[in-house]
């Protein structure tokens, strides 16, 4: 099958030109810059002019609940929410029913993803306090890293033994695997609820979430964690950066790049005063903070602190997203608004279409070292999305794709529209029409050993 599309403005690699691709089977095998038309027969002709041609998103932190959670969301939903969003590839975490810290329970994950998955697919392997034993047993080209969760969260994958942790970062570097963490502080954490709870009863407000799980709990935890990835020389993605003073951690001379930090939507788009009109809605962890660290994390995305933007997209039913500090679940629904939302910011100055592109593609794939995909190359996959500009739309309830038919951005309008996601040279969605009987693949990785 041979595919053209024609006529679009094509963003790759720090570049914006007017050009055509050409897609043969699987890949793309041409590029061309301007305005010549391609020779040849074709299958497919699609007319991006007026268009932006990107590579298709790499979301690295996802939720999709399956097994045991699929009351929630399940990879067949959220493959599909994420092609709508013109994600082509998903890392998916570990804090599902069983959780995946086990070769079996890895497997079957793989097992799920290749019947039902419609994207590209991965799958982190989670630490526990006593399974390090089995990573050297991992093909480290089929997994992007080990996630560690330094902090309780949904799931409660809680590593709190030093001992464990230290094995954890030790032999993540002999093998020159990534560990990604989640960083908050348990104990700083518990003794802000102690306190919130003695003075706003057992259910503290939503508004209180901030300050419980506080600033102060995430930078003790990053910090640990930035000492540990020192010691060892491991490569460390600290997942969904929350504030300002975190961001000092990146770009040290003395890592030598082996400290990486990871923006998620929530932080990027929310700030504390939006709890009083989204509620629980916007409850995750870490909590969304105040208005002065979602400024430094945007400003942040453009000098390079920040190197990759995910969703950590988390699904829960809308009857568990009810109550306060205690009894909301924490979690939101994003992949298939994250692409929406960065082009918004695109509109509003806070960085150019260029470095987004590099945040939400190519970062990654470099990153965690993905084979031949975030890039638009000859030869390389052809996973791309097609966006336009000026098609504004609602976000309701009949346009959400993920299981859970919720999102914080219910209502909200936004101007840019995916109008064509190609996954492996498949057009999977095509100017709002899915096939849902496509199927992606199984993500490999290199340069690791």
């Amino acid at each position: 099958m041979r595919k053209l599309i024609q006529g679009g403005t094509i963003v790759n690699e720090g570049r914006s030109f007017i050009g055509s691709l050409v897609i043969e089977d699987d890949c793309v095998i041409e590029i061309i810059e301007g305005n010549e038309v391609p020779r040849g027969m074709f299958d497919e002709i699609v007319n991006a002019t007026g268009c932006f041609v990107l590579p298709g998103v790499i979301d690295d932190h996802v939720h999709f609940r399956e097994p045991g959670l699929t009351e929630k969301a399940d990879i067949e939903s959220e493959s599909r929410a994420a092609a709508y969003g013109g994600v082509t590839s998903y890392f998916e975490m570990p804090n599902t029913n069983p959780q995946t810290t086990t070769l079996e329970a890895l497997q079957d994950k793989w097992e799920r993803a290749s019947r039902t998955s419609h994207v590209n697919y991965s799958f982190f392997i989670g630490a526990t306090n006593a399974n390090s034993k089995l990573f050297p047993q991992l093909d480290i080209h089929t997994i992007p890293g080990i996630k560690l969760f330094m902090g309780a969260s949904t799931g409660n994958m809680l590593v709190d033994r030093r001992e464990a942790l230290e094995e954890t970062f030790r032999t993540a570097a002999a093998l020159n695997l990534p560990v990604m963490t989640h960083c908050e502080d348990s104990g700083i954490i518990n003794e802000n609820m102690r306190v919130a709870k003695e003075h706003f009863g057992d259910d503290p407000d939503i508004t209180h979430h901030w300050e419980i799980r506080s600033a102060e709990a995430c930078w003790a935890s990053s910090q640990l964690a930035v000492e540990l990835a020192r010691k060892y020389k491991t490569q460390l993605h600290i997942a969904h950066i929350t504030t300002a003073k975190e961001l000092s951690l990146a770009n040290q001379t003395e890592d030598e790049g082996r400290i990486t930090l990871e923006a998620v939507i929530a932080h990027i788009a929310f700030s504390n005063e939006d709890y009083l009109t989204k509620k629980a809605l916007i409850k995750c962890n870490p909590s969304v903070k105040t208005v002065a660290d979602r400024d430094a994390i945007r400003q942040a995305l453009t000098d390079g602190r920040i190197t990759v933007i995910g969703t950590d997209h988390a699904p829960h039913l809308l009857t568990q997203k009810q109550g306060g500090c205690t009894k909301a679940a924490s979690g939101m629904p994003m992949i298939q608004f994250s692409l929406v939302a960065m082009l918004e910011l695109v509109d509003k100055g806070v960085l150019t279409i260029e470095r987004m592109v590099d945040l939400m593609s190519h970062a990654p794939a470099r990153l965690f070292h993905v084979d031949q995909r975030g890039f638009l190359r000859k030869g390389y996959k052809a996973d791309i999305t097609i966006v336009s500009p000026n098609q504004p739309w609602t976000v309701d309830e009949d346009c959400i794709q993920s299981k859970c038919k919720w999102s914080p951005m219910m209502g909200h309008t936004y101007q840019w529209r995916v109008l064509h996601t190609f996954c492996n040279g498949q057009h999977l969605l095509n100017n709002g029409k899915f096939d849902d009987t496509l199927r992606g693949e199984k993500i490999t990785f290199r340069n690791k050993d």
